[in-house]
This record gives C-alpha cells, structure tokens and sequence, in this order.
C-alpha cells in the first residue's frame, strides 16, 4: 500500500495539482486584498460607503449581507480574468511549440487509382 500511496504521488499530475492549489491559495489572498484595499474603497466613493462588507438589508429580523455577496462577485470576476489571460497565454505558447504536421503522402487510395490507370493503359 506504501508503495502504491509513493507511485501515485510521485505523478506528474499530483504534484502540478499540489501547486496549483498552494499557487490559487496565494493568489486568492492577493485578490481579497486587492478589492478589500483598493477597489472596495473606490467604488465606496461613489456609493458613499467605504466598507461594501457592511452593507445589509435587514428584513422580518433576518439580515441580508449583501455587500458581502458584492465583494464575492469582485472576487471572482477579478480571479476568473485572470486565469483567463493565464489559460490564453499558455494556449498561445503551447500552440506556438506545437510541431505542424507534416504533409500526408499518397494515400492507398492514390496508389490504387494509380494501379487501375496503368492497367488500364496495358490493355
């Protein structure tokens, strides 16, 4: 079982999997802080609230956060982007490293037509 648990990590699939996930983690802080610090206070400028995260719609005694849910929705716009431009990017390279195929030769079916003519000029 060890050595199943050591061939199944030693993947190259398991390890990028690993690193994406630390990578994602990281990133997604940068991008909390990214609306928390920046945008958040500029779109309170114009909304006249600095902090969205407060923002709540109290009905029948339940609260709504919706500023909450607004900051989610920044998040994810901001994160999804940029994974975007990063899935183009490596696209753009990967298509570039990608060896064009070389031109077919004759197919079998060329070779028969070919076979049929000069048995036909025989005759």
């Amino acid at each position: 079982m060890i050595k199943e648990f050591k061939e199944f990590i030693a993947r190259g699939n398991v390890i990028d999997l690993a690193v994406g996930v630390i990578i994602g983690g990281a990133f997604t802080a940068i991008v909390n802080s990214l609306v928390n610090n920046l945008i958040n206070p500029l779109l309170g400028l114009f909304i006249g609230k600095i902090d969205l995260s407060n923002l709540v719609l109290k009905v029948a005694g339940a609260n709504f956060k919706y500023g909450e849910f607004i900051n989610a929705v920044i998040n994810f716009l901001i994160i999804s982007f940029i994974v975007f431009l990063i899935v183009k990017a490596v696209n753009k390279v990967v298509k570039k490293n990608t060896p064009e195929p070389e031109p077919a030769g004759p197919s079998a079916e060329d070779y028969l037509k070919e076979i049929r003519d000069i048995l036909k000029e025989q005759k």
